[in-house]
């Protein structure tokens, strides 16, 4: 009956020394350590570390959020893990599912971020139909309209001016100058 840790940090630049030095002062035999963003659907690490457990053995968290991707994500992994008789502990918020009120607790949890995030989602969903229904769509506002594009233009053929000037003169990035340029010679001054 082992403990095995598991970290995960989102970047390379990032340092997992403050999860590791916990895992092993809770005393976990092996730690397994992710550079990766937990949205990211391949963790080799954890990959790993699901493969190393054994009936018996608990996996250990600094907290869940390093765990799982999401809530779905994060009881997928538990549920995986209480079938294979392997126990979770979240260290920071006190969880333990090898005992009846530690899967309470986890299940509960679970629920309430779940309903959190499903009640997000419902906002803001009403939220762009109220704005539809008064005209406005979502998603970003132009910098560039038809005649800055043609001012750009024209200040490009001009020839007296780099792109990274034009760029600054108008506020918006090298890209989308070119974007608009290419566009602009192709017929379509539409803005971008």
């Amino acid at each position: 009956m082992a403990s095995v840790g598991y970290a995960r940090v989102s970047t390379r630049e990032q340092h997992a020394e403050g999860q590791t030095d916990v895992l092993d002062a809770a005393g976990c035999e092996k730690v397994f350590v992710d550079h990766a963003s937990g949205t990211l659907a391949t963790r080799p690490a954890l990959t790993e570390a699901l493969g190393y457990l054994r009936r018996g053995d608990t996996l250990v968290v600094t907290k869940l959020d390093r765990l799982g991707r999401s809530v779905k994500n994060l009881k997928q992994i538990a549920d995986e893990l209480h079938d294979r008789g392997v126990g979770l502990r979240a260290l920071s918020q006190g969880i333990d599912t090898t005992t009846p009120g530690g899967r309470l607790f986890f299940h509960m949890l679970a629920a309430i971020a779940e309903f959190e995030h499903d009640l997000i989602v419902e906002r803001t969903h009403d939220g762009l139909a109220a704005a539809r229904a008064r005209g406005r769509s979502g998603g970003p506002k132009f910098k560039m309209t038809a005649n800055k594009i043609r001012q750009a233009r024209a200040m490009y053929d001009a020839g007296g001016h780099t792109v990274q000037e034009i760029a600054d003169t108008f506020g918006v990035s090298r890209p989308t100058i070119y974007r608009h340029l290419q566009g602009d010679a192709a017929g379509a001054t539409s803005p971008m």
